[in-house]
């Protein structure tokens, strides 16, 4: 039988782009001859690095083919030979107790953990009681990595002591990472050794016959203060040249130097960006591996941990979601271990009254259903060949790459660490995520969008500041805020909603005000649609001292100046209205609202006013 003819072929771009512009064209109520020639381009996306996200990749994008995994660059991936049984290494941190701890290991490794991340001196297990909170563990069968911050050498002769007495057939397949981080621990402020003291581990590690890495480029320290993608993995980037350097100055081979390094970095709910980022960061380390003569020893390990600025303390379930999609991106993105943190993280132990122990499964759980239900350890960089995911991966290496040279232009990592600049870069980042979030033009679930006020109020001990840069900190505060109000008075400041017309006319706003309240710790109270001469009893009744007018705008320039004459004749006090000022362009001052509430406003900044209004 003959074959049928396409009947439908696949159209050139030029008709391709005659359609994009007249879809857009009609959305924006604009002619067609008002649209750019590339029309597509006004759906294209910017991210804080500058970077532009396409609306649609086609094959003009491609890309050629980058080599296999474990091959340089690494961007596949840094090993040619991972048990696909496997997947990457599920791991989770563990500290307290020494007992306890060492149930939290058994228990985990019974249950699915492959590594072990292990808290110690001040940050966990006393150093002393190493041994015991170690006892059981199979050490070539599951990876250890210390976080033993300033006591690291004191934690590390006693792993190294754990060792000498344990018995191995292959001492190289145990592998051990001893966590120093001097350089991006010092840009976090938080205590750690000195560089000359992770140079000396490194020549520990260096003798040992296990395969052991002294140093931690910490890329999260970064992340957590508002760094973007190609920002983190070029500061990072930046930090493992200068211990690089220090390495070899102290008379290490260069071989063996970079043998001493594994990065660290975030890994978010962007799951494209977080893929993208963790191939970059392979391909920029591997360009300094080869620039050093040295390109096949470029493969450095990566530990992805889920993003702790992500996490909300409102509606703390939500972070499910977020570490899910966070830890499918880093392991697709070839991450070599995963931590994905408990979805309470940003709250202190038993703040919702369920177990560590329930946390931890939890978070466990999450990747192991990706691994063992998801299959996704089955293929090594399933995204390679996407034509997003490759020419992502080619700007973020770029913009990184960009990033680590004005470091090394202003001196190096610590002279861009001592004279402020690498903190000014991410502060400005920071600023305008911080914008965005507060305009609601970036989304956090639970808190600035579809907030639930219904919520037990966080404790005293929640609402402590932290050094992690929470994207929807500046909400949670204004939540903070609406609680310390409640305790004082019994209930919630409250704000009246006034409808005007029918339901059809007014639903959209109203339920977009009643969720900008909410997200700010404000209550509405909605009687339902008002005639005019009804609104005076209505806010008396409620006993709100604000309002807000809520109607399409034709309904305001017909009712506008009496609803609002009758809310200030029934003492409200503040008289909002949801909507632009041109909708009431036509009424006189005197009959203007105090205000409005539009889709682009800075909530934050309006929702505390309010806030003030009403004494909380």
């Amino acid at each position: 039988m003959a074959a049928m003819p396409n009947a439908d072929p696949v159209p050139d771009l030029a008709a391709w782009r005659k359609g994009v512009a007249g879809v857009l064209a009609k959305a924006r109520r604009v002619e067609v001859a008002d649209l750019p020639d590339e029309p597509e381009r006004l759906l294209d996306e910017t991210t804080y690095d500058g970077l532009t996200i396409a609306p649609l990749y086609t094959s003009r994008d491609e890309l050629p083919e980058q080599p296999l995994p474990g091959a340089f660059p690494f961007v596949r991936g840094s090993s040619a030979t991972r048990d696909v049984h496997r997947g990457w290494y599920v791991s989770a941190y563990v500290a307290g107790a020494a007992a306890v701890a060492n149930r939290e290991i058994l228990v985990g490794l019974e249950n699915g953990l492959s590594a072990v991340w292990l808290g110690a001196g001040e940050r966990g297990v006393p150093v002393a009681e190493l041994p015991a909170a170690l006892s059981g563990l199979l050490f070539e069968l599951a990876p250890l990595t210390l976080d033993a911050g300033p006591a690291v050498t004191e934690a590390a002769a006693q792993v190294f002591a754990i060792l000498d007495g344990y018995e191995s057939p292959d001492r190289a397949a145990i592998q051990v990472g001893l966590g120093a981080a001097p350089l991006t621990s010092a840009f976090a402020g938080t205590e750690d050794v000195t560089p000359a003291v992770a140079v000396e581990l490194a020549g520990q590690a260096i003798a040992r016959p296990e395969t052991v890495r002294a140093i931690t480029v910490d890329g999260t320290a970064f992340h957590d203060a508002g760094a973007a993608e190609a920002q983190e993995v070029g500061a990072a980037v930046a930090a493992g040249l200068e211990y690089l350097r220090r390495l070899t100055a102290a008379g290490y081979d260069t071989a063996a130097a970079l043998g001493q390094l594994e990065f660290r970095f975030a890994a978010t709910d962007d799951q494209f960006a977080t893929i993208a980022k963790f191939r970059a960061a392979r391909q920029l380390w591997a360009r300094v591996a080869e620039v050093c003569g040295l390109p096949d020893f470029g493969g450095a390990p990566q530990h992805a941990v889920t993003s702790a600025a992500m996490m909300s303390q409102r509606d703390p379930w939500v972070n499910l979601l977020r570490t899910t999609l966070a830890a499918f991106g880093a392991g697709v993105g070839g991450a070599d271990t995963v931590t994905v943190l408990p979805f309470d993280a940003a709250l202190p132990k038993g703040e919702l009254g369920v177990s560590k122990s329930f946390s931890d499964r939890m978070a466990r759980n999450t990747q192991l259903l990706l691994l063992e239900e998801s299959h996704l350890g089955f293929v090594q960089d399933p995204g390679a060949g996407s034509w997003h995911v490759e020419s992502f991966t080619a700007e973020l290496a770029a913009k990184a790459w960009e990033f680590m040279q004005e470091l090394e232009r202003a001196g190096g990592y610590p002279a861009a660490l001592e004279s402020g600049l690498l903190a000014e870069r991410i502060a400005a980042t920071k600023a305008a995520r911080d914008a965005d979030v507060a305009h609601r033009k970036s989304a956090v679930t639970g808190v600035n969008e579809f907030p639930n006020l219904a919520e037990k109020p966080l404790s005293e001990a929640a609402r402590e500041p932290s050094r992690v840069a929470r994207y929807g900190a500046a909400f949670e505060e204004l939540r903070n805020r609406s609680d310390a109000y409640l305790a004082a008075h019994g209930d919630r400041p409250k704000a009246l909603l006034v409808p005007l017309g029918t339901v059809a006319e007014h639903n959209v706003r109203v339920t977009f005000i009643a969720n900008l309240l909410a997200s700010g710790g404000i209550e509405s109270i909605n009687p339902g649609p008002l005639a005019v001469e009804d609104i005076a009893a209505a806010a008396t009744e409620s006993g709100a001292a604000i309002a807000v007018l809520c109607g399409a705008d034709k309904r305001y320039g017909t009712e506008a100046g009496a609803a609002v004459a009758q809310l200030r004749a029934a003492g409200v006090a503040t008289v909002l209205l949801a909507g632009a000022a041109k909708a009431v362009a036509g009424l006189d001052d005197a009959e203007r609202p105090d205000g409005y509430l539009a889709a682009k406003i800075d909530a934050v900044a309006a929702l505390s006013g309010l806030l003030e209004k009403v004494g909380a």
